[in-house]
């Protein structure tokens, strides 16, 4: 049985990241979330102790949720990332410069033998790869939101990405209680590349007056068996992260991943779904 890391830091701790913390110490390691704030600290720290309460009443956990969070502490750098870390998994917003800058200090303060992992959802592994001393301890997980609930992580190996540390990374997701796919780095991965041409056709619909976007999503979760609709997934997952991605992809992959103006004008009103609480649905 695949046994979870002992120590582990995540680097950012909004929506995505805090889900990765919560799901690792609930598998049992101790992790450290870097924060660029005390006020970004706390408010991560209440979010895992929020979604930990939802899923001790949901009989989610083995333990109290307070056993779990107190798994979990915060540091205000990287430096404060243990140096004796199995893994590190990289999760800031997906920009690549800041990536490249996250993982590059990261790298300088951690062991010889800590893998380090970025969450990105599309952008290229191997470039990010580049701006590391040792690119073999170097991969993608891509968590899915939220990640606790999510039975999946796609595991992106790059050229540079030694076997050792695709095993390793493979053994952890098993510990988690989640199912691996593992793809080689190309824009997009699997995932992000074919839900983002699924939402994209259904955000054109809506522009061309096809249908409303509820009978949209209502044709994809009843006909085909989604979880949930495009559109509302383009909700959840954030207007403007969609919009960030297909821009990147329509510049690696051509004009097939073309932004629709309905996308560009929602984004610039502010519309950027469940966060903003308006995108193509109204969100409480």
């Amino acid at each position: 049985m695949s046994r979870a890391p002992e120590q582990v830091g995540v680097i950012g701790g909004g929506r995505m990241g805090a889900g990765i913390a919560q799901s690792f110490a609930a598998a049992g390691s101790s992790v450290t979330v870097v924060e660029s704030s005390p006020e970004a600290a706390a408010a991560a720290q209440a979010r895992m102790a929020e979604s930990l309460l939802r899923a001790a009443d949901r009989g989610k956990l083995a333990e109290p949720a307070e056993a779990v969070l107190a798994r979990i502490g915060t540091a205000a750098d990287v430096s404060g990332l243990p140096g004796g870390a199995d893994l590190v998994v990289e999760a800031v917003p997906e920009d690549a410069a800041l990536k490249a800058q996250v993982l590059s200090g990261a790298e300088r303060v951690l062991g010889a033998e800590t893998v380090l992992a970025t969450n990105t959802s599309s952008l290229s592994v191997s470039e990010l790869a580049s701006a590391l001393e040792a690119p073999a301890r170097f991969l993608g997980m891509h968590f899915f939101n939220p990640v606790p609930a999510s039975a999946l992580v796609e595991v992106i190996v790059a050229p540079t990405t030694a076997r050792a540390t695709v095993d390793a990374a493979l053994g952890w997701v098993g510990a988690l209680g989640k199912t691996d796919v593992v793809v080689r780095d190309s824009p997009g991965f699997a995932s992000s590349r074919l839900g983002l041409t699924l939402g994209l056709e259904a955000i054109r619909m809506v522009e061309e007056g096809v249908a409303e976007p509820e009978a949209i999503d209502n044709a994809m979760a009843l006909g085909y068996r989604h979880p949930m609709g495009p559109l509302r997934l383009t909700d959840l997952v954030g207007l403007d992260v969609r919009l960030a991605i297909a821009e990147y992809l329509q510049g690696a992959l051509g004009d097939r991943f073309a932004p629709p103006v309905l996308l560009r004008e929602k984004v610039a009103a502010g519309e950027l779904g469940r966060k903003s609480g308006r995108g193509f649905y109204t969100w409480e």
